[in-house]
């Protein structure tokens, strides 16, 4: 990054700061300079409907959610004019790649890169724990569909264990729809090697 590029980047996270420092302190005056009471126009919040009231504290708690919101943001455009004072302006946190031009043209404030940010954002739902990479059969997770392995593994296990029921629902299980089908991947064939096995004998009706 030339030494333009840097200046530019500094000027927009100037401006960003100087305009989130200015929207904080007006959020929090709103919220401090009077009591709800007050803000409400009534000499008593008791006598009131409690629809009235409620209004007033969702607006109240709008406008602190935003005030932190802006802290938040506020505090990553510190972190980048820090970066850019020290000469690590622009590299990802996470991976230490160099971060897209396009990305910091949109998000001068950007610590990751785009790839990172998304993993950062939608992480694994069901991750596992780091021990099984490492630890040898038996002690390893046996779901082994990903291998050349055809024999009974550990999610055959599970399904059959799961065809007597358990506590799911439908609902607990994406894309199910069927009280018995609650496991996964229960539209597999059970005990067949390949699909083609699964072909109907056209002599004797029975799958090969």
């Amino acid at each position: 990054m030339n030494e333009s590029e840097r200046q530019k980047y500094k000027t927009r996270l100037l401006q960003e700061k100087e305009r989130l420092g200015s929207q904080i302190s007006r959020l929090a005056e709103a919220e401090t300079s009077k009591a709800m009471s007050d803000s409400i126009g009534e000499l008593s919040m008791y006598d009131n409907h409690p629809a009235d009231i409620g209004d007033e504290l969702f607006e109240r708690s709008k406008d602190m959610a935003l005030r932190e919101n802006e802290e938040l943001l506020l505090a990553e455009v510190e972190t980048a004019l820090k970066k850019l004072a020290v000469g690590n302006y622009g590299i990802c946190d996470a991976c230490g790649q160099e971060i897209t031009r396009e990305r910091l043209n949109a998000i001068p404030w950007a610590s990751k890169c785009l790839l990172c940010q998304q993993e950062a954002d939608h992480p694994d739902s069901t991750p596992r724990p780091l021990e099984e990479e490492v630890l040898e059969p038996p002690f390893q997770r046996t779901f082994l569909d990903q291998t050349e392995f055809n024999g009974f593994d550990g999610e055959d296990a599970l399904q059959a264990v799961m065809k007597f029921g358990s506590s799911d629902t439908p609902q607990d299980i994406p894309g199910t729809d069927d009280y018995q089908a609650l496991f996964p991947n229960s539209n597999e064939h059970q005990g067949l090697v390949e699909k083609t096995d699964a072909i109907p004998n056209q002599t004797t009706g029975k799958r090969k």
